[in-house]
């Protein structure tokens, strides 16, 4: 085993450690945060069932960025669509033997790249155009939104431009669910693309990137609009009126 390769490993294995904890506390965090008033954005649905149809729009669709900013939900919405077709295209390199719909995924994929790079262009021109967006953007704003553009446009080089043994990247990545490293190419573009892919896994918890499980936790998009029929009470609030 190569020092290359045992390096790419540990910050793999220790990325894969930070993601996986950093989510799980974030999500538990998110779970324990009590929602001491009913406050659902309206029009909001009156039935559970009617939640779960909004919640799937605002997953699927973006239905509160649609009504809010055409332009930002466009671009949003592409780099959103991108990303998740590149992922569903990367899983091959952690299956064998590669599911159907998976190897089916794989020429769209390819070119979902495309899709991601230039709704990350939009999405980063709008923090330097847009006057009020420029105002409260970060550093760190525009470090992920750098680092998104890196890791696409590294990947749409390899694919199209600087190809790389994908063949030894698959049985680097199938070896270390076993603890069995295999050489990892020693190509600079493979390299750097790994390099930031390790780099968003680690700071993905702790980021604004965050959004997407706190979705799922926001009150005003997850409550049912029944403040008349039924009252409600969050568990610290209900555990003082037992006192």
């Amino acid at each position: 085993m190569s020092f290359l390769t045992g390096l790419y490993a540990f910050a793999f294995y220790f990325a894969a450690l930070v993601l996986v904890a950093g989510l799980t506390w974030k999500v538990v965090q998110y779970a324990r945060t009590p929602a001491p008033l009913k406050i659902p954005t309206t029009p909001a649905p009156i039935t559970n069932s009617g939640v779960v149809l909004r919640m799937t729009r605002e997953v699927v669709l973006f239905e509160s960025l649609f009504r809010g900013n055409k332009w930002t939900w466009i671009f949003s919405w592409i780099f959103h669509f991108g990303l998740f077709l590149v992922t569903l295209r990367h899983l091959r390199y952690f299956m064998d033997p590669v599911p159907t719909p998976i190897a089916f995924i794989q020429p769209f994929g390819i070119y979902a790249g495309f899709a991601m790079v230039l709704g990350l262009a939009g999405l980063w021109a709008r923090r330097f155009l847009v006057d009020r967006v420029r105002y409260i953007s970060s550093p760190s704003d525009h470090l992920i939104l750098g680092l998104l553009v890196l890791i696409g446009c590294s990947g749409i080089l390899m694919s199209f431009v600087v190809h790389t043994d994908i063949v030894s990247v698959k049985a680097f990545f199938l070896g270390l669910y076993s603890f069995d490293l295999q050489p990892l190419p020693a190509d600079p573009l493979l390299l750097l693309h790994l390099f930031l892919v390790a780099g968003l896994m680690i700071i993905f918890p702790f980021s604004k990137l965050l959004h997407a499980p706190g979705l799922f936790f926001s009150p005003t998009r997850n409550q049912v609009d029944n403040p008349r029929e039924r009252r409600h009470l969050a568990p610290w609030a209900a555990r003082l009126e037992q006192r």
